[in-house]
């Protein structure tokens, strides 16, 4: 019996297409039932264009069905949204409308703004980039931020400094791990700029996790490991800067395994979700993350299919000839997605 096909899953599969993935008819079965496998586990938040075409806040189950906007703000841009690690509150960033997202610097734009997990109740924290890249603490009671001269962790319920110290030469994207042993974030670092690393939260000692081209990392949830987007030298295409793929490294450098890829695709913001069964990305034909335009596609795999490569890509196959073949479930263009398993956020009919 052929397994029906949902309409969310139709709609993902015509973007699968469009990217010029592997996804041929005889796979939709396998599509379908990874979209019927994730439709109930939590929520995804992510920024997307609304009708009006300002950057809004998205939510939606994982398979894409119950979308809707949370912030629908018509003279703001929002974007770069967190979930709280219990899943009662989000975090933001609030730009003036018509501001363009800058990939690279998104963390000193715009207002950090607190709001609960649907979106109800939003609180500016700060002025005007203030409290750049912020970011939650393990127990959701501090953010940590990012400055040019140091980083700071700042108690909630109060504003004040709880602790400061040496940024290391983290540039962008500090985030802190689950078990509040470490940090991770893209740095200048031994000579080399886009060098992911991880800071000993305690001791402040740093070691590099993957260098050259690297961006957008975050952590697995044993905190052991690290997710990042990665762009290895020597590969051809893209000019010959090559494209960018997601790559799974441990803490200490050593362990580095390609997740997923693409000849002729670049794949930025990967996060697992939060039982690190998943993993949600977004897959677009350029360079950067398509903060800039309207964003990319999100993909989402299981962590057991990968690594995994789609599309006919014979030079990374030839590069890793020992991958896996699974379904990619494709979404909406966004940017930055966020996945919690805890978030409550049914819609108040």
């Amino acid at each position: 019996m052929t397994t029906p096909i949902r309409l969310t899953t139709v709609f993902a599969v015509l973007l699968l297409f469009a990217l010029n993935a592997v996804a041929q008819p005889a796979d939709l079965p396998e599509v379908d039932a990874l979209a019927k496998e994730v439709a109930e586990k939590g929520w995804l938040v992510y920024g997307a264009r609304s009708e009006n075409g300002t950057w809004d806040l998205f939510l939606s189950r994982p398979d894409g069905s119950q979308r809707r906007n949370i912030t629908n703000t018509p003279n703001a841009e929002e974007a770069a949204p967190r979930f709280s690690p219990d899943g009662t509150k989000l975090l933001y960033r609030r730009l003036n409308r018509g501001a363009e997202i800058n990939h690279d610097k998104w963390g000193f734009q715009g207002n950090l703004i607190l709001a609960n997990a649907d979106g109800s109740n939003p609180v500016a924290f700060g002025g005007e980039g203030e409290y750049p890249w912020a970011t939650w603490s393990p127990d959701g009671r501090q953010v940590v931020c990012l400055f040019p001269k140091g980083i700071k962790v700042y108690e909630l319920n109060s504003k004040s400094v709880a602790r400061e110290f040496a940024r290391q030469g983290i540039y962008q994207q500090l985030f802190w791990s689950p078990d509040g042993n470490w940090f991770c974030g893209v740095a200048n670092n031994q000579g080399e700029s886009w060098t992911v690393v991880r800071v000993d939260a305690a001791s402040g000692e740093v070691n590099a996790v993957r260098k050259y081209q690297n961006c957008t990392p975050d952590w697995h949830p044993d905190s052991n490991r690290i997710v990042l987007s990665s762009r290895p030298a020597g590969q051809p295409g893209a000019r010959g800067y090559g494209y960018t793929q997601l790559w799974l490294v441990s803490g200490d450098g050593v362990e580095q395994q390609l997740l997923y890829g693409e000849d002729g695709a670049h794949v930025y913001g990967g996060a697992f979700s939060p039982d690190g069964q998943y993993i949600i990305f977004t897959k677009g034909p350029k360079d950067g993350s398509g903060s800039e335009d309207s964003g990319a596609p999100m993909g989402i795999v299981r962590a057991k299919d990968t690594p995994m490569i789609t599309g006919e890509s014979p030079d990374l196959r030839k590069l890793h000839p020992d991958t896996k073949n699974g379904p990619v479930l494709m979404l909406e263009k966004a940017w930055e997605p966020d996945w919690s398993l805890l978030a409550s956020c049914e819609e108040n009919r």
